[in-house]
C-alpha cells in the first residue's frame, strides 16, 4: 500500500509539472482557440548556462529520435565512416528519420554494402515507408517493405559500420549482431557519446526501449540543450568529437533531403539554411537543434507529445528568433512555419497553427 501511495504521489508531481508548462503553440479556428499545447523549452550557450528558458527544463524526458546526431558522432569520431568511404548523403542519413523513399533505402542499403554486409544486418525492424507515395508505389508493385524502410534504417547502417570498424578485419557479422542491446560493444559507444555530450549521468536515470529497439535514456532538456551548444561550437567535446559534429553537421546541410525527405520540416529548413541549422524532431513532441552562428542549442518537449504540428511550430518560431534571416524570402519562409495555415481536404483555409507571444519574445526581456 504504501509503495502504490508512493507510486501515486510520484505521478502527481510528474502530472503538475507538465501542467505548470506555458502554452507554446495554439490552434484557431473560426477566429477562437480551439486547442493549446503546453510545452517546456531550453536554450543553451556552451558554458551550460539557460540562455532562454520556459517551463520546466529539468524534468527528464526521453529524447527519441532528436539526438541521432549525437548517436552518430562514434561513427565519423572511431574513424569507420572514413574507412568506408561514407558520403555526406550517407552520414546525413545516420541522422536521419526519413519517409523511406527510394533514395533512402539504397542509401541505406549502400553504407552496409560498403561495411561487407547486407539488410538482414539491420537490426530495427520494418515498417512501411512513412512517405506515402513511396508506400503506393511499393504496394502497386506488389512489393513488401524491409528493414531499409524503417525511418531508422539510415541511423542503424550507421551502427553497423561502427561495428564493423570495431571488428577490424574479421568476423564482422558475428560480431556486430545484437548491436541494439545496452552491453553490446557499439551501444556502450553510442551511451557514451550521448552521456558525454549531454554531461548527464546515464546510469542513474530511466532507460526505456526505443522504437527502432535500441536503448532511450531520460535526460533533462537542459542537458540536451547543452549538447546541442556544443555540436553547434565543438566547444566541449574532445577532438574527435567536435571534428564529428562538425562533419555531420556538413553532411545534412549537403544532403537536407536525407535527414528527413519530401516536404518534411528537417529537410526543408536546412536546405534552406545549410549549415547555419541543424535541426532534428523526435517521437512525442521532442526536437532538439543546433544554432552555430548564436553558439546555442535548443532541446523542446510538448507535454502532449504533438510532433507532426505543434513541436514543428515551436521549433520554427526559435529558429525565427535567434538565426538572423538573410533577406524578406527566408522572413517569409520561416514565417509560414510558425504562422501555420490550416487547410481542409478541399483547400479550404480553415484556421491557423501558430506560436504564442510566449515563443515570440524569446530573449527579449
Amino acid at each position: 500500500m504504501a509503495r502504490r501511495f508512493r507510486r501515486f504521489r510520484s505521478i502527481c508531481r510528474y502530472s503538475a509539472g507538465m501542467s505548470a508548462n506555458p502554452v507554446l503553440v495554439e490552434a484557431l479556428r473560426g477566429g477562437i482557440t480551439e486547442s493549446q499545447h503546453r510545452g517546456a523549452l531550453a536554450i543553451v550557450d556552451v558554458s551550460g548556462r539557460a540562455h532562454t528558458s520556459l517551463g520546466d527544463i529539468e524534468r527528464p524526458i526521453f529524447p527519441r529520435s532528436a539526438v541521432k546526431a549525437l548517436q552518430a558522432l562514434p561513427l565519423v569520431a572511431s574513424g569507420a565512416a572514413e574507412r568506408f568511404g561514407l558520403t555526406d548523403a550517407e552520414l546525413a542519413l545516420a541522422c536521419a528519420s526519413h519517409g523511406g523513399e527510394p533514395q533512402h533505402a539504397e542509401t541505406a542499403l549502400g553504407m552496409l554494402v560498403k561495411a561487407g554486409l547486407g539488410v538482414d544486418a539491420l537490426e530495427c525492424g520494418t515498417h512501411w515507408p512513412y512517405h506515402e507515395g513511396s508506400q503506393r508505389t511499393l504496394a502497386a508493385a506488389g512489393a513488401k517493405p524491409s528493414a531499409l524502410h524503417n525511418n531508422c534504417s539510415g541511423k542503424h547502417a550507421g551502427f553497423v559500420c561502427l561495428g564493423c570498424g570495431l571488428a577490424g578485419h574479421g568476423g564482422a557479422a558475428d560480431f556486430v549482431r545484437g548491436y541494439v542491446m545496452p552491453g553490446h560493444a557499439v551501444m556502450r559507444e553510442v551511451t557514451a557519446s550521448l552521456r558525454d555530450a549531454t554531461g548527464f549521468d546515464l546510469s542513474r536515470t530511466a532507460r526505456g526501449t526505443d522504437g527502432c529497439s535500441i536503448p532511450t535514456y531520460a535526460i533533462p532538456l537542459r542537458h540536451l540543450a547543452h549538447a546541442f551548444a556544443k555540436v553547434a561550437t565543438g566547444q566541449g567535446l574532445d577532438a574527435d568529437r567536435a571534428r564529428a559534429a562538425k562533419r555531420l553537421r556538413q553532411a545534412a546541410a549537403r544532403a537536407p533531403q536525407m535527414v528527413a525527405g519530401s516536404g518534411r520540416f528537417d529537410s526543408r529548413v536546412m536546405q534552406q539554411f545549410g549549415e547555419r541549422v541543424f535541426c532534428k524532431v523526435g517521437a512525442e513532441g521532442v526536437y532538439c537543434a543546433a544554432l552555430p552562428g548564436a553558439g546555442l542549442g535548443v532541446a523542446i518537449k510538448m507535454d502532449d507529445g504533438n510532433t507532426a504540428r505543434a513541436a514543428e511550430v515551436a521549433m520554427a518560431a526559435v529558429i525565427e528568433r535567434f538565426v538572423p534571416m538573410q533577406g524578406d524570402d527566408e522572413a517569409t519562409f520561416m514565417r509560414s512555419l510558425s504562422d501555420l495555415a490550416l487547410r481542409n481536404w478541399n483547400g479550404i483555409d480553415v484556421g491557423r497553427l501558430r506560436a504564442t507571444e510566449a515563443l515570440r519574445q524569446l530573449g527579449t526581456t
